[in-house]
């Protein structure tokens, strides 16, 4: 484990246990005794506990920084006031009453609550509060494991759009040797899949889109593998298997994940929700070099179209946290509609989300991982036909515990990943 994560627990704990310390002698010792008073002693030993722990993250844990006394004064410590102060609101506004909403118990909440707070308490002091100048990076190297990474200081969008070229001998964005694969899961679509596989051909052909299609039929009840096969015969690059795992969205996109045959993937939803135009973007975007590309409905140019309010407040907030947690400038994490490189979805492996929290696993583990994203704006549009698969009250949970795996990967494999042209950002002209 990172000695300073390790150092930065222990001294919360020693500033903990110094506030329990010192609100027993002001209540028990020096009389604070009447409701007003014990509030007063609470506020004197948290504010006392505060400088403590402040003074043991500053010598013990970041040492190295400025001591200036304008410095420590006007900007290290308003900021760890607001750190602190940022966590508590954190787990009292957001955190206690989102998991008792979904039924978590109250030990478990608390658990979770204290876990995030102290976590975004580390991001802000380490980031913030105590930053000091970084550390060389010349010495990382790839993961073990991780055979796509390249060499430190070198850039992996130049090189990758190179290799195509020279394959192929036109320009990356117009390789006709590289192939897109698109991977659908499927549960009960019989209504839809048809349309949508219908408009994406029509769109991709007229684009000259070297593609293929691989619906993952997720032991549907109804005819949607009976139209699949059907599908097949007329076209072969549109093919189908039956998902072999488990029911469940983030089973059956990872059984298409194991099977598809492109130089690159996609996962598109069966209800035509996501417009084939973005996967044209998307191809575009991949020959042009990058690992992966990230769409956000959220962003200028990005659309949604009859978005159930309820679903929205609660995307905007879920990708929020992520966004802030994970210091990144994406915000539409949550999303299944992205594009990644066969050797991306080789390098992010194992996964192990069984339902739509894969879709936060996915992109979160490529940027942890140090693979290199663009970001362009999508539409997207509700489904006419058919139920919606997604149960925010079922996943809330599933999500989280997803979040906080990959947050602990972010900072206890600090140095183990190579980090580089983390995000670009592209707009409509």
């Amino acid at each position: 484990m990172n000695s300073r994560i390790i150092k930065f627990l222990f001294g919360g704990g020693v500033a903990a246990l110094f506030n329990l310390i010192l609100i027993a002698l002001l209540i028990e010792h020096l009389g604070f005794s009447t409701p007003l008073l014990r509030n007063v002693a609470n506020l004197i030993a948290i504010e006392l506990s505060l400088l403590f722990s402040f003074v043991i993250y500053r010598i013990w844990v970041w040492p190295g920084g400025s001591w200036s006394l304008r410095d420590v004064l006007l900007r290290q410590l308003p900021l760890y006031h607001m750190s602190a102060g940022l966590a508590i609101l954190l787990r009292v506004l957001i955190i206690f009453p989102t998991l008792d909403f979904l039924g978590i118990s109250y030990g478990v909440n608390t658990l979770i609550g204290i876990l995030v707070s102290a976590s975004l308490n580390y991001v802000i002091s380490d980031r913030l509060v105590f930053k000091t100048k970084a550390s060389s990076q010349a010495d990382l190297y790839p993961p073990e494991g991780l055979s796509p990474t390249v060499e430190p200081g070198v850039s992996r969008v130049e090189p990758l759009a190179e290799q195509i070229s020279t394959r192929s001998g036109d320009s990356p964005r117009h390789n006709q040797n590289f192939v897109l694969s698109i991977v659908i899961p499927a549960y009960n679509e019989e209504e839809c899949i048809e349309s949508t596989l219908a408009s994406i051909g029509q769109c991709l052909d007229h684009h000259g889109v070297n593609y293929d299609i691989l619906v993952i039929n997720d032991n549907s009840r109804d005819g949607t593998e009976q139209i699949l096969q059907r599908l097949h015969q007329d076209d072969p690059r549109v093919k189908y298997i039956n998902n072999y795992y488990p029911n469940g969205f983030g089973f059956a996109v990872r059984c298409g994940l194991e099977n598809f045959e492109g130089d690159a993937v996609t996962i598109v939803m069966a209800d035509a929700s996501d417009p084939p135009e973005s996967i044209v973007d998307y191809y575009h975007k991949l020959q042009e070099g990058f690992d992966c590309v990230f769409g956000s409905r959220f962003i200028k140019g990005g659309r949604v179209y009859d978005y159930p309010t309820h679903k929205l407040i609660v995307n905007r907030m879920a990708n929020q946290f992520i966004k802030f947690l994970f210091g990144l400038k994406y915000n539409d994490t949550t999303n299944a509609f992205k594009a990644y490189r066969r050797e991306v979805i080789e390098g992010i492996l194992p996964l192990i989300s069984h339902h739509f929290n894969l879709t936060v696993e996915m992109p979160l583990k490529a940027i942890i991982r140090g693979y290199s994203s663009v970001i362009i704006p999508i539409s997207w549009y509700n489904r006419k036909t058919g139920v919606s698969k997604l149960k925010i009250k079922e996943m809330g949970s599933r999500y989280l515990f997803i979040v906080l795996s990959l947050l602990l990967e972010k900072f206890l494999s600090r140095g183990d990943y190579v980090k580089k042209n983390s995000f670009e950002m592209v707009y409509p002209k």
